[in-house]
């Protein structure tokens, strides 16, 4: 993945190594934001638009603590971290590459909706010490937002980060990274579609709040149907990249003595994998006993890769 800023978005600073980037709609929706949610602070005294700011800044602080936890969680992997982006509809971690194992992608995915629920447990127990006020409406609120955000993030549906934990479940389970990405994205769909029935049967066309729910709704509709679209397209893919066998593609001769070796039953990503950790322009595949099967040029793999992915 690029490390060039996408196009439009802002760098605030740097965290754990990456950027930090905003996109103008994050200011739009913290806009929107205040609007909405200041007529619940208003019988607290005080300005309620004020109130609602704060309440507005604390919860894209939280946001972007957790993707800090992905950050922090990728980086322990060894993935490169380019940036994080905060944008109309929460963030996004940009991590460069894929994750190698279903152990990586499970930790990777998990450790944001655990943030949020930190942060939200946290949260509202600091209201709970607290007596009624300000300060106790604004720690409340945050406490159920990032509860909230935890737990609609678990939702086994790519892109969201439940996806990519019920997607390492998936792979751990059968062994495949394509079906863990087609069944996350499925669900992903299915998701989206759910998230506008509910908006479509629950609004009170009357009600200024519901309306803007329902608006809300449908933009995280879109969000998913895109995503779990982009993930399909993936999974796709990676379906076509698990024909690749070492085994067929060996040639029947002797590979050189420092030909590095590779299992012959090898195929699709992870096959990928043990080349990109081991370069070389020829491999000695070999069976679980030790022998070798032949040689593998890393130019047929490479000519097998693009065959598949056209």
């Amino acid at each position: 993945m690029s490390e060039r800023r996408p196009r439009g978005a802002w760098r605030i600073g740097r965290i754990a190594g990456a950027d930090i980037l905003i996109r103008p709609s994050l200011l739009v929706m913290g806009v929107l934001l205040v609007i909405v949610f200041a007529p619940q602070f208003e019988r607290l005294g005080g300005n309620p638009y004020a109130v609602a700011g704060v309440f507005v800044a604390s919860l894209y602080a939280s946001i972007l603590l957790h993707e800090i936890a992905h950050v922090v969680a990728a980086r322990a992997f060894g993935m490169r971290v380019p940036s994080v982006t905060l944008h109309l509809l929460g963030g996004e971690t940009h991590l460069e590459g894929e994750s190698r194992s279903p152990t990586q992608e499970f930790v990777t995915a998990i450790v944001g909706p655990l943030a949020s629920l930190v942060v939200g447990v946290a949260a509202w127990w600091s209201a709970l010490q607290l007596p009624s006020g300000l300060v106790y409406a604004v720690l409340w609120s945050v406490g159920f937002i990032n509860i909230l955000v935890a737990g609609f993030n678990m939702l086994p549906g790519l892109p969201l980060d439940g996806g990519r934990v019920f997607r390492a479940l998936i792979w751990g389970a059968t062994g495949s990274e394509s079906r863990g990405v087609l069944a996350a994205g499925w669900l992903g769909r299915l998701a989206a579609v759910g998230l506008v029935v509910w908006a479509v049967l629950t609004v009170d066309r009357l009600e200024p709040f519901h309306l803007t729910r329902a608006l809300l709704f449908g933009v995280v509709a879109i969000f998913l149907w895109q995503g779990s679209s982009g993930a399909l397209a993936h999974g796709r893919r990676l379906t076509r990249v698990d024909r690749i066998v070492a085994r067929d593609l060996a040639v029947d001769a002797e590979p050189p003595p420092e030909a590095i070796a590779l299992p012959a039953s090898l195929s699709g990503r992870r096959l990928l994998i043990a080349m990109v950790e081991h370069p070389a322009r020829v491999y000695a595949l070999v069976e679980p006993d030790g022998t070798v099967v032949g040689r593998l040029d890393a130019a047929s793999v490479d000519r097998a890769y693009r065959e598949e992915m056209r």
